[in-house]
């Protein structure tokens, strides 16, 4: 187990991307806090996770709000001592044209993706700086890129590129790594809300000719907290089945 005894936080944790991926941590040896502002949905996942014999806790958070962050991270450190990793998953989107969307759409999307990860990195950089060791990835989007009425999530999950490696920076000389995935269209509940025949018109544009799974993004996130990447830090991977390649 590459990730023996290590300590995580992943927010977004109740569902999806983020529920995988704390199962994989947890297969891996990792002690799991499951963060997400649906307190239920991360219940269900640590339990899982307990099940299957590994070690978690649920806390509810919404990380667009600074305190309840500040408030979370201190309970995972109570808990468990530390955090050596943080995963920032968690991502909302509320799309709408650039013309049409109205502020809080706006707000809501930079709240939660940008400035949720931004005030978690934050909170754990101060623990990680006095153990000497971190490891975060955050969860960007080929979106980055630009996409159509998406001007708010687009914004965001670009603006988190700059975080990382501006945190990258200032976090090496401690021992700690800062990078991101740039995830394409993947099988979630988020996307299950397109029409079928949108889906299959995706498919169409992804040269591996499939969806990415959630176990798909969570293997990156493994690889960038594992040992294996410990030279890597202020990085973007795009893990998309090659569709940025042709568009």
């Amino acid at each position: 187990m590459i990730l023996k005894d290590r300590i995580a936080m992943v927010t977004g944790g109740g569902q999806g991307i983020g529920a995988e991926t704390a199962r994989l941590l947890a297969r891996e040896g990792a002690k799991v806090a499951v963060i997400d502002w649906q307190e239920e949905t991360a219940k269900a996942v640590a339990e899982e996770i307990k099940s299957a014999g590994g070690e978690a806790i649920a806390v509810r958070c919404d990380v667009s709000q600074r305190e309840q962050v500040i408030a979370t991270v201190a309970e995972v450190v109570q808990t468990y001592g530390r955090v050596d990793i943080l995963i920032n998953n968690a991502g909302i989107i509320r799309d709408k044209s650039a013309l049409k969307m109205e502020a809080h759409q706006w707000d809501q999307v930079i709240g939660v993706n940008l400035s949720g990860a931004f005030y978690c990195a934050q909170a754990v950089g101060e623990h990680m700086k006095e153990n000497g060791y971190g490891r975060i990835v955050s969860a960007s989007s080929i979106s980055a890129f630009g996409n159509f009425g998406q001007a708010n999530y687009s914004a965001s999950k670009a603006g988190l590129v700059g975080l990382t490696r501006t945190l990258a920076i200032e976090f090496a000389r401690f021992g700690v790594t800062v990078n991101a995935i740039a995830p394409g269209f993947v099988q979630t509940a988020m996307t299950d809300a397109i029409p079928e025949e949108s889906r299959k018109d995706a498919v169409l544009g992804i040269p591996v000719g499939r969806l990415g799974e959630p176990n798909d993004i969570a293997q990156v996130y493994l690889f960038l907290v594992s040992p294996a990447s410990s030279f890597m830090t202020g990085q973007l991977l795009v893990v998309d089945g090659g569709q940025t390649l042709i568009h």
